[in-house]
């Protein structure tokens, strides 16, 4: 017998027949691994189990706690899900199933849209098909073969007409169903235990409105029932969290479709938060040594020619033509970011070295076109405001003002709201401008600064600004989901294309590096966040009502008023509640409304001119002056 040598994970080689499969490393390894082996990588591609190995392969075995076991998993229910359409559907055409985060999905090109009774049966049909335990057996065809293994579906034809030539053609068969697909899956359809499809949506073929809306099915699917029933729960606790609910309860914010997608319309609490917010970045920022500008909404086509977003960005901008009244007929753009004007601003003078670094920022609205398709409510809007800051600098200067950046950054999130958070840098796009010097040094230089501040980062290939590397900063809330937020970005190309200079210690001419940043990224976006972290329940110094005032009877209606001024000229946000009803309706109320405390004032409360707090979680927590209370707030502030 033949033998071959494979390296696993730890450095350990060991020896195999020729011809074992990756299912043969794991049983030589151990019983135990081989009974758990769902997949493998072979020298870092994921592969089924069946799949050969050679000499000198780097063998590692996929079980249910590999980072990639779950994606296999559900890449696999989504083959299912197909097969089980197929039998209830016949005639329907199949477009794709990936996974996705925390599930996978399926497009369907059928006669009708889906039915609940249909979801239900398809549900059913699958639990059928698990329990046969149909093997995932791979195929490869050629061109000619996949075309005609696929006759009656235009969508898989129209893939596998786009493949590159050469391209390995594979395909998927469990039992009489085969899907095109580059895998892999699971050994077999028994493995998937704990599954549930979730809801139906329209879904464009490729994403494109002037193609066939298919039924998209989405689902998920987990290695065990608890950690199912987990994830419903979690998703019927992001659901009484949803920021779109808590935000017409809270009378926050509204939209409206005669306004158009994307739009929010902030009522007075929910402008108040977002002040609140501003003010105390603002003041944050001015002791850190930035400036701030105010810059137009719209600038002409020009502009954007230079900056280079009128061809790497024009499709998510808005454009649109003035007559200016005097012959002339002059292409607009609404900003879709703030870079412009900052850069005017530096240019507007002559700048030394001495200037550097120069920090200036903006609480900024910017426009962007997004797809009604992909608008979420604040979390993806189509006008929101950034607080944007850029920083103009020497190149000796970028690590020092990234790592302050940074350090600002955990000052906010940590400190301020209490987040975790993660980072990732993301590199050069296929679509960019500058040269791979510049890149390679923004991006180390972007790395050096995470690892000054002891933050660890995953690297994101390929998704840098076109101008430019970055560091996403990603929170994870309270019910342990993740959001990007803050943005740091170095640039060398906007002051190149912008002509920006400045004098140097020697008296010569040097071109700054920019670079851009926010902190809470869009404001929209950071309050839906807050919204659903807090489940509504803001922290005392951002609720846009800091106390209510409760009068027992008409009769203190005066001393309440008197109460409500006192704690206005102290900095308390109060408002009393006048209405003619009983003090538990008037506590309930102040209870749903989320505000952290409510002040009850009778006979006792006036002659003492004291108020009995309660506060919306620890109830009653007795009686004080108002200047007391008034402290007590005041110092929750951060």
């Amino acid at each position: 017998m033949v033998e071959i040598s494979v390296t696993l994970p730890d450095g350990r080689v060991i020896a195999v027949p020729q011809g074992a499969t990756v299912a043969d490393v794991a049983a030589a390894i151990g019983p135990r691994l081989a009974q758990a082996a769902i997949a493998g990588k072979v020298c870092g591609r994921l592969v089924d189990i069946t799949k050969t190995v050679e000499d000198g392969d780097q063998v590692e075995i996929v079980t249910e706690k590999s980072p990639e076991a779950l994606g296999i998993l559900r890449h696999s229910a989504a083959h299912v899900m197909a097969e089980a359409v197929k039998d209830l559907f016949p005639t329907a055409a199949f477009g794709i199933g990936p996974a996705i985060e925390d599930g996978f999905y399926y497009d369907f090109d059928v006669e009708r849209p889906f039915t609940p009774e249909d979801i239900a049966a398809i549900e059913d049909r699958m639990r059928e098909i698990v329990a046969e335990e149909k093997p995932f057996v791979r195929g490869v065809l050629d061109r000619l073969e996949a075309l005609d293994a696929f006759e009656g579906q235009p969508y898989k034809q129209e893939l596998i007409a786009e493949l590159p030539e050469g391209e390995v053609i594979s395909t998927y068969t469990q039992g009489a169903f085969t899907d095109l697909c580059r895998g892999p899956h699971v050994p077999h359809t028994g493995w998937i235990k704990a599954f549930k499809l979730m809801n139906v949506a329209g879904a464009y073929w490729r994403g494109d409105s002037r193609r066939p809306m298919l039924q998209r099915i989405y689902g998920t699917a987990w290695f065990s029932e608890k950690d199912l029933n987990d994830y419903v729960e979690r998703l019927q606790e992001a659901e009484r969290r949803d920021h779109r609910k808590l935000g017409r309860e809270l009378d926050l914010f509204s939209f409206h479709e005669i306004a158009g997608a994307g739009l929010p319309i902030y009522h007075p609490k929910g402008a108040r938060i977002l002040r609140l917010l501003q003010d105390w970045l603002r003041a944050e920022l001015y002791r850190r040594g930035y400036v701030e500008a105010i810059t137009p909404h719209i600038y002409k086509a020009d502009v954007w020619k230079i900056s280079g977003h009128y061809d790497f960005y024009r499709e998510n901008m808005y454009f649109f033509e003035i007559d200016e009244g005097d012959g002339r007929v002059n292409e607009y753009g609404v900003k879709p970011m703030n870079c412009p004007g900052h850069v005017m601003i530096f240019g507007n003078d002559v700048r030394s070295y001495r200037d550097l670094p120069m920090r200036i920022f903006e609480f900024g609205t910017v426009y962007r076109h997004e797809m009604s398709g992909v608008v979420h409510g604040l979390m993806r809007a189509r006008g929101f405001t950034q607080d944007d800051a850029h920083i103009f600098c020497t190149a000796e200067q970028v690590h020092d003002e990234v790592v302050h950046m940074l350090e600002l950054v955990d000052y906010v999130m940590r400190e301020v709201f209490g987040f975790e958070y993660s980072a990732e840098i993301s590199t050069q796009p296929e679509k960019s401008i500058g040269d791979e010097e510049f890149w390679r040094v923004a991006t180390e230089s972007l790395k050096s600064a995470c690892d000054a501040r002891s933050l660890a980062y995953e690297i994101n290939e390929g998704d840098g600004a076109f101008y430019g590397p970055k560091i996403d900063i990603k929170l994870k809330d309270a019910i342990g989901r993740t959001w990007q937020c803050s943005t740091i970005q170095v640039d060398y190309n906007f002051p190149s294309r912008f002509g920006l200079t400045y004098r140097t210690a020697e008296n010569t001419e040097a071109q700054p590096y920019m670079l851009h940043r926010t902190i809470l990224g869009s404001m929209e976006r950071f309050l839906g966040i807050l919204i659903e972290h807090y489940a509504g329940a803001f922290p005392t110094w951002l609720a846009p009502v800091q106390a209510v005032v409760i009068p027992i009877a008409d009769r203190h209606l005066d001393y309440a008023a008197k109460v409500r001024e006192k704690l206005e000229s102290a900095g308390v946000r109060a408002e009393v509640l006048a209405e003619n009803e009983p003090m538990r309706i008037k506590i309930a109320k102040a209870q749903q409304q989320k505000v952290p405390y409510m002040l009850v004032v009778g006979d006792k409360e006036a002659e003492a001119h004291t108020v009995s707090v309660r506060e919306r979680t620890a109830g009653d927590i007795g009686g004080m002056d108002i200047a007391t209370f008034a402290e007590r707030v005041v110092s929750e502030h951060p």
